[in-house]
């Protein structure tokens, strides 16, 4: 898209959600300014303020990942094609996206190089030569890269054609060892999603059609978005032994026999910031979260005449050290602007608290605080402003995911027959119902309906039914939705 359609982006009103959700998600992004179409269809700019939110996601989980042991690394971006095709499900699964490069330099290559879809490959090549015995074990690696997928139908932060993500792999002497580690670290993504995020999630494992290619068992966080289609949030994998085989990662055990390691992989991409806007976000723009937001309050100032600047301005100041001084992210607002711009800007934006402060405010040593979220004024004594916003900032983030969990609540659906099923689907809900199993009826309910099974919940009862579709005996329930 060019700069002038951009600009227009930014230019027009947001669309309300009941009009036009695709539209609406895509204006908010505009509104807010945190990405712009790139000049390859498909790719994506992150502007400052949608990078800032990867850079506190980034901060988050590095904290979190090498608490647990996790080293950061980095791998090449191009993985020679052979590499790709020595394992069989992986290369089928990946075949569809894959962008090779044929010519550099001017020539044409001896060996067709294919753009980083995910790193397996080239990592556990690089493995095999790293880890010779069960004193090598575990290890444990990340890295923070981009990825090239050639999306068909692409959409800002969900789908497209290169995006950033990171991704863990780990190799272990057991597959318990690794089997705990699959599972801790779709801990560690279920605790960002709920506690930073806001996000609610539904933790549980991918059914054989839907897991990883190549591996074991696949593990998922799934959310809902507020039109009712799931969002797969993060992943993580026991790869088992396949790609340890196919690689030659083994290591001598500690009887001195020979082993090949148990492998486990998992990662989140920038399409978490899309669910952050999609589960959050209201009519007017942007709705933030504080612990991931840049600007937790902004000041805006009101002053009506020159003098009156000057000293709005500097009270203005002294409050922002207050605020940062207490460990809130804060700024200032004094452009020469109408109150009312000032005001639908950081609206748009989703700063969770806006701070209006004006010459009569000073004057009562009081200030207006603004929750972005319900939009209430709650007038506070300057004095008291650090412990207020502080407060504040703390309940916001409380509500957001109390209404986002109570608003999955309401839209999670228990049914027992296909009538049901279809009816529920439609009317975009998560649905929990039995299903047999079997991968050809899992197949046909996606045909005629659109919907996939997101999971098999941790937290579901086995409990005897009825599969929705087949008929046959089923032990327990499964959540299908829509999904992006």
């Amino acid at each position: 898209m060019s700069t002038n359609q951009n600009d227009k982006m930014i230019e027009k009103k947001i669309t309300p959600r009941a009009a036009d959700y695709s539209q609406w998600y895509l204006d908010v992004i505009a509104a807010a300014e945190l990405a712009d179409y790139g000049p390859v269809k498909g790719t994506m700019v992150i502007r400052p303020y949608g990078y800032a939110l990867w850079e506190a996601t980034q901060n988050i989980l590095n904290e979190k990942f090498k608490a647990t042991g996790v080293e950061n690394a980095y791998f090449p971006m191009f993985i020679p094609e052979r590499l790709l095709n020595k394992e069989k499900d992986h290369v089928e699964g990946f075949a569809p996206e894959v962008a090779v490069v044929t010519h550099a330099g001017g020539k044409k290559l001896d060996e067709p190089l294919v753009v980083r879809p995910t790193s397996e490959t080239i990592m556990y090549d690089i493995f095999s030569g790293w880890i010779k015995s069960y004193r090598d074990l575990p290890l444990l690696i990340n890295q923070w890269a981009n990825v090239v997928r050639w999306e068909l139908r692409t959409r800002l932060f969900l789908r497209t054609t290169e995006f950033l993500w990171q991704e863990g792999h780990t190799v272990h002497e057991t597959e318990d060892e690794a089997e705990k580690r699959v599972l801790q670290m779709l801990e560690i993504y279920r605790d960002f999603a709920e506690n930073y995020i806001a996000i609610p999630v539904i933790p549980g494992q991918k059914s054989e059609s839907e897991k990883f290619a190549g591996a074991l068992r696949t593990y998922t966080i799934e959310a809902m978005m507020q039109d009712g289609k799931a969002l797969q949030y993060a992943t993580s994998h026991n790869l088992g032994q396949n790609f340890a085989k196919a690689f030659g990662v083994k290591f001598l055990d500690r009887n001195n026999a020979e082993q090949f390691g148990w492998q486990t992989s998992w990662g989140l991409s920038t399409r978490t910031i899309g669910g952050l806007i999609m589960a959050h976000s209201d009519d007017k723009g942007l709705v933030l979260p504080p612990k991931i937001a840049s600007i937790q309050a902004i000041i805006t100032t009101i002053a009506p005449s020159e003098k009156d600047k000057e000293i709005v301005s500097k009270k203005a100041e002294e409050l922002n050290v207050i605020l940062k001084n207490s460990g809130i992210r804060s700024r200032t607002d004094t452009r020469d602007m109408r109150p009312g711009e000032k005001y639908f800007e950081w609206e748009k934006k989703g700063v969770p608290i806006r701070i209006e402060l004006g010459p009569k405010d000073i004057a009562n040593d009081s200030a207006v605080l603004v929750r972005r979220d319900t939009g209430e004024k709650i007038k506070v004594t300057l004095v008291s402003i650090a412990a207020e916003v502080s407060k504040l900032l703390g309940d916001i983030q409380t509500s957001l995911f109390a209404r986002a969990s109570q608003y999955n609540k309401e839209k999670t659906k228990v049914v027992d027959s296909w009538d049901d099923f279809v009816k529920a689907i439609d009317g975009g809900n998560f649905v929990l119902a039995h299903w047999s199993g079997d991968k050809d009826v899992e197949a046909k309910i996606k045909e005629e309906t659109g919907a996939t099974i997101r999971c098999i919940p941790f937290n579901q009862k086995k409990e005897a039914g009825i599969c929705i579709k087949s008929g046959k005996p089923s032990s327990g329930r499964v959540i299908f939705a829509k999904s992006y």
